[in-house]
């Protein structure tokens, strides 16, 4: 292969390439691009070839103005650049973040005629930095409590429950229908209790038949039953210090209902296969859907155990009685989507809201999140509209035309919710953070972007109180 064709050769290997290259004479003036260049940059090598370097206006660049004699750029005193992140200018004016790597090129003789530069295009990575960035001020907004979302009234009473809850060593129920959020509910009380640094066990009391449910949680001994080829510790044993959440609970048997009972009265299990008991120290949260008094009075669940559990009870309210969450809600789940997809979506519209507000949600808040998957898959154009929905959800839009209540603004929501919790609290910005379910510094910053007043909410007792 003679030297032309190993030239030629080399320029074909150079434009395969997806990043850009390009070469610079001593004074920075452009004297080779390749094509990945002219994609990232919007250049063409006619625009470039001979103009200075600077056409692409990188916010990196370093001038060495010294000494007299200095090579014109840094790069050049240095040798080389290495995973250097910087901003260029694209031929349309938008911003490219681009990765680059350079070094100096030298003849035999050691002398510096010129410098290549290899560029990356990392937007798409820089965006879902943002992205990302953007979700984990969300998660730390005032709207969320240990994970979960709500402003309605409803879920704020919810949200003072698992703080009262989380301070007692005293059983928990969790009531609701399926999907909505029972098991945050349980990790919530868990993770703002005393028992925060121990362990924290889930069980499915649904997912398994009798036996297996007690090997489960009690453990067994080697030889307990066919298959038992060595002894094994229980969940009860294995979070002892910390808490146990019993999910489905309305789904025990009968026969586990009455050990379980013991556990609560005696702190001890016993293992299957052994009698001796086992001294547990765990608190118990439990959660079910069904209506455990029913089931009483059908004689499939044992009274005694059901007041045992049933002493913290927290009634967590279907999607349905609390509209003036989904907004929040949906805003949580587009970006948690958006942040796996590869798919640019701008937004949900406000008529696509609007249906989503009006839909029943019997699946709940499982339901809303499978919508958003749903819609993420169907949607080919740059915003979630009504044509995007699940059939269910659009068909209710379309068959309920009368409006439906709801804050005309969320911002708005929160200023009246705030006035009427200073106003209940006389004032007192503590005890109104106490009834929001939010921190002291919440409210503060509330009363000063809403720019509330003092007569926005004192009453005259209040006022003949200040004044005293």
């Amino acid at each position: 292969m003679n030297k032309k064709n190993l030239n030629d050769y080399w320029k074909t290997v150079v434009d395969t390439i997806q990043d850009g290259v390009m070469i610079v004479d001593p004074e920075g003036k452009i004297i080779s691009v390749n094509r990945g260049f002219e994609e990232i940059t919007g250049f063409t090598r006619q625009e470039v070839l001979g103009k200075s370097c600077t056409i692409l206006n990188c916010n990196s660049c370093e001038v060495a103005r010294e000494k007299e004699g200095c090579h014109w750029c840094v790069m050049f005193k240095r040798g080389s650049l290495k995973k250097q992140k910087c901003l260029l200018i694209h031929k349309s004016g938008r911003p490219v973040h681009v990765v680059k790597n350079a070094s100096v090129l030298k003849d035999d003789n050691g002398t510096v005629v010129g410098a290549v530069e290899t560029m990356t295009d990392i937007s798409d990575l820089v965006d879902k930095e943002n992205q990302i960035e953007t979700f984990r001020r969300e998660l730390g907004s005032e709207d969320r409590f240990y994970g979960m979302i709500g402003v309605s009234a409803r879920m704020q009473t919810v949200f003072e429950m698992i703080s009262n809850a989380a301070q007692s060593d005293a059983p928990v129920i969790i009531l609701g229908e399926s999907g909505t959020g029972k098991e945050l509910v349980a990790k919530a009380i868990h993770d703002a209790g005393l028992r925060h640094s121990q362990p924290y066990v889930k069980v499915n009391c649904a997912a398994l038949n009798e036996s297996l449910l007690e090997s489960e949680l009690f453990g067994h001994v080697k030889g307990a039953f066919t298959g038992a080829h060595r002894g094994r510790e229980g969940r009860f044993e294995a979070c002892s210090g910390g808490d146990i959440f019993l999910d489905e609970i309305g789904d025990l048997p009968l026969s586990t209902q009455i050990k379980l009972l013991r556990v609560l009265e005696e702190k001890v299990v016993e293992r299957v296969g052994d009698q001796r008991p086992i001294q547990v120290d765990v608190r118990i949260i439990t959660a079910t859907n069904r209506n455990l008094p029913d089931l009483i009075a059908k004689g499939v669940y044992r009274e005694d155990f059901y007041y045992r559990i049933n002493v913290i009870p927290i009634h967590v309210p279907p999607l349905r009685e609390r509209i003036e969450d989904i907004p929040l809600l949906a805003r949580s789940f587009f970006n948690k989507i958006q942040l796996k997809s590869v798919k640019e979506l701008q937004g949900i519209s406000h008529q696509a809201m609007e249906a989503l507000m009006r839909y029943s949600w019997p699946g709940n808040i499982r339901e809303l999140k499978s919508a958003f998957e749903f819609a993420f898959v169907s949607c080919r154009e740059g915003m979630i509209n009504t044509e995007h929905l699940p059939l269910s959800i659009l068909e209710v839009f379309e068959t309920r035309a009368e409006p439906i209540a709801k804050p005309a603004d969320l911002d708005e929501f929160k200023k009246d919710r705030l006035i009427q919790a200073l106003k209940n609290s006389g004032g007192n910005q503590s005890e109104a953070a106490r009834l929001l379910g939010l921190s002291r510094t919440s409210i503060w910053n509330q009363i000063k972007k809403f720019r509330i007043k003092r007569q926005d909410y004192a009453t005259k007792k209040s006022a003949w109180h200040v004044n005293c």
